[in-house]
């Protein structure tokens, strides 16, 4: 097994496996599209629900579409999506936290309660209704899950913080007369970093796996667009004639899925020192 050079601490396996695994998808990903001799949208009506074959790997959709192009196109819409929802809601989520666990008083209660009430409406149901009301495009889905994953985001963050706010290098700052900026940002989020990171990469798993929901149910990526969960979207109605128009995205979707969260609990292992011990 490989260590890191400091401190010859050992990289978990799952993670090296994990982070293989999504490097090989993302590579695809970047170059499936480039060398493929097939646009995403382009038709081949004479060759419509063909199967996997020499000319089309894995096989045609209903119009003739090459299935393994639109996967692979698909794959660079769910990263995308998933990786910029998350980066909103670590925005938005870890500086409230912070704020809420170090100020602590009037202004926890009220970004909490406020938290509070946005997590008491059903987190599908609330995206739909945004979903509904707006333009369907990537950024936008990003956006509206992002926000979804707000007060998850907040809560780590402010759990961490109430932990750490009573060390001795806070007190010190404080001390100092530093700004509270300075001491929310150069001294307290250095330490929540490790758990806030393993949020963030559990937070890319829901994110993907949200918007494919919402291209399932026709609130995301519109057509002619590719995407995972619009490519099983219209799947459906050729399941017994053609299954590996649903089965290939949905095979890509769960690799992706599992990669990232083979990440997520490799990175909790090796940045919680609890784990790391009991492991010994």
């Amino acid at each position: 097994m490989m260590d890191f050079l400091s401190g010859g601490r050992r990289v978990p396996r799952g993670f090296i496996v994990g982070g293989v695994l999504l490097f090989v998808i993302v590579l695809m990903a970047i170059i499936g599209p480039a060398v493929s001799p097939y646009e995403y949208d382009q038709m081949h009506i004479m060759d419509r629900l063909k199967p996997p074959s020499a000319r089309y790997w894995l096989g045609t959709d209903e119009f003739g579409r090459d299935v393994l192009t639109r996967a692979l196109y698909g794959t660079q819409t769910s990263l995308i999506t998933g990786v910029m929802a998350t980066a909103v809601s670590l925005v938005i989520g870890v500086p409230l936290g912070l704020l809420a666990g170090y100020r602590r008083g009037i202004i926890d209660e009220v970004i909490m309660r406020f938290l509070d009430l946005v997590m008491a409406f059903p987190p599908l149901m609330l995206v739909l209704l945004v979903a509904a009301v707006t333009d369907p495009s990537v950024w936008k889905t990003a956006f509206v899950v992002g926000l979804l994953f707000v007060p998850s985001v907040t809560r780590v963050a402010r759990s961490i913080t109430l932990d750490v706010s009573s060390k001795e290098f806070v007190e010190a700052a404080e001390a100092r007369g530093e700004r509270t900026s300075y001491i929310l940002f150069a001294e307290l989020l250095p330490n929540a970093l490790p758990p806030i990171i393993v949020e963030g990469s559990l937070r890319v798993t829901f994110a993907i796996l949200v918007a494919a929901v919402l291209s399932f149910l026709g609130f995301g990526i519109q057509p002619p667009a590719s995407d995972w969960g619009l490519m099983i979207s219209q799947a459906r109605r050729f399941l017994a004639q053609a299954p590996w128009i649903a089965i290939v995205p949905g095979l890509f979707m769960c690799l992706t899925v599992v990669s990232i969260s083979i990440i997520g609990d490799g990175l909790r292992e090796y940045l919680d020192p609890r784990m790391r011990r009991a492991g010994r």
